[in-house]
Formats: C-alpha cells, structure tokens, sequence
C-alpha cells in the first residue's frame, strides 16, 4: 500500500518536473512536494539509483522556486521520476 502512494507522488513530481518550464506552481507545493521526495529518498538511505534520483527531483524542485532550471534538465529527471511511479504499480 505504501509503495503504491510513493508511486503515486513519483507520478506527480515527475509531470511536475517535466513540465516545470511550461507552468509555475506555487513555492508551496514545490517545497510539498521536494521535501516528500528527498523523504521518500533517506528511507533509501542513498545506496541505490532511484534513492539518489529521488534526492536529485526533490533538490531540483526546491531549486526552482529560487534558480530558472533548464527544460532539459527538469524533462530527463522528470522521465526517470515517472518511470519509477509506473513500476512502482505494476
């Protein structure tokens, strides 16, 4: 059952990301939605590749409430953080 929500916020964050140039959400649910990221990382204890995606969204995402993040940057991190999500219910 926890997985699946986990997969769920990874679904978010990662339209989020991918999206993060077109659209401008509030620095509330940027920082919402960082800090459950960076969370869902610790639980990882940083020692596998999804844990250190997760870090990376989630510092992405408090990055861009201050620094305009590259499109790039924010599509390639947001497809790895979505591909997780999907596996994440199957």
């Amino acid at each position: 059952m926890l997985v699946k929500i986990f997969g769920g916020f990874d679904l978010i964050i990662g339209v989020m990301l991918v999206f993060l140039s077109s659209f401008n959400p509030s620095a509330g649910t940027l920082i919402f939605f960082g800090v459950i990221s960076m969370t869902k990382s610790s639980f990882g204890m940083l020692r596998d590749f999804a844990s250190w995606i997760d870090f990376l969204a989630g510092i992405i995402l408090g990055l861009a409430i201050l620094v305009n993040i590259p499109s790039v940057i924010g599509i390639i991190l947001g497809i790895l953080v979505f591909q997780k999500g999907i596996f994440s219910f199957l």
